[in-house]
């Protein structure tokens, strides 16, 4: 079996001694070159053992303070299904409402914005066509646990009362029903998730350390015509939610 990496052992010893109460929230860790020299590693070893630990949400890093024991924190239950699109009302709020928090979000759009090669090919376009890009916030208790941006050609609503996904009178309907107004029917959609660390950008945003474990979904609505018409980038931080799937099961 392969010697398991330097910083890897150190978060290991220092996740075993938070365990044991040696420390507890809110006690501030000795210094890097303490426990550098406690263990026999360089300041490097302990600063990516402690970045690890950060990320999972066992440490929290306070600029110019050090490093201290995070207060455990409730993480948000993040549902995924494509049968949770309600006529009325958000799942996401619903599932805030279910562990008794205040589910809400903050929206931006911009019309006409050229579309990128990657987000082209995902929705069948050319690159430098025109889509509705909106980029999303979401909330729980005031606070960021999730961000999205979402694009839809511009061509499929422009025109129409739903142009805006959070403007007019289907605002916030989402892209199933919003569709559904135009006589566009969303059969289902694909996502694909996958682990990465966040930007700084990201990371600003959610109030968690830069390269933060997060999990990165590409998530693309079709029509029964297996047209895309909305594909999204969400991003969901670990230590601050856990991500659940529904599989409907026809019978």
């Amino acid at each position: 079996m392969p010697e398991q990496p330097p910083y890897l052992r150190i978060a290991d010893e220092l996740r075993r001694r938070i365990s044991e109460h040696e420390w507890v929230p809110g006690d501030r860790l000795p210094s890097r070159a303490q426990i550098g020299q406690e263990y026999g590693v360089g300041d490097n070893v302990v600063r990516r053992a402690q970045e690890l630990l950060i990320s999972q949400g066992v440490l929290e890093g306070r600029a110019g303070s050090g490093t201290y024991v995070a207060e455990p924190r409730q993480r948000v239950r993040v549902v995924r299904s494509s049968a949770r699109e309600q006529p009325s009302g958000s799942p996401f709020r619903a599932d805030m409402k279910a562990v008794g928090r205040q589910g809400d979000w903050e929206s931006r759009t911009e019309a006409k914005v050229p579309a990128p090669a990657e987000i082209a090919a995902r929705l069948g376009i050319a690159e430098g066509e025109l889509c509705v890009r909106t980029a999303y916030e979401f909330l729980a208790d005031g606070r960021p646990v999730q961000l999205s941006t979402s694009w839809e050609p511009y061509d499929l609503t422009a025109g129409t009362l739903v142009v805006l996904p959070e403007g007019g009178p289907h605002a916030g309907a989402g892209v199933v029903n919003r569709m559904a107004e135009i006589g566009i029917t969303v059969s289902h959609a694909v996502e694909q998730p996958e682990p990465r660390q966040a930007t700084a950008e990201e990371a600003s945003l959610l109030g968690i350390q830069k390269g933060a474990l997060v999990t990165h979904i590409r998530r693309t609505y079709y029509t029964d015509q297996g047209r895309p018409v909305e594909t999204a980038d969400i991003v969901v931080p670990a230590a601050l939610c856990e991500i659940v799937y529904e599989i409907p099961i026809s019978r």
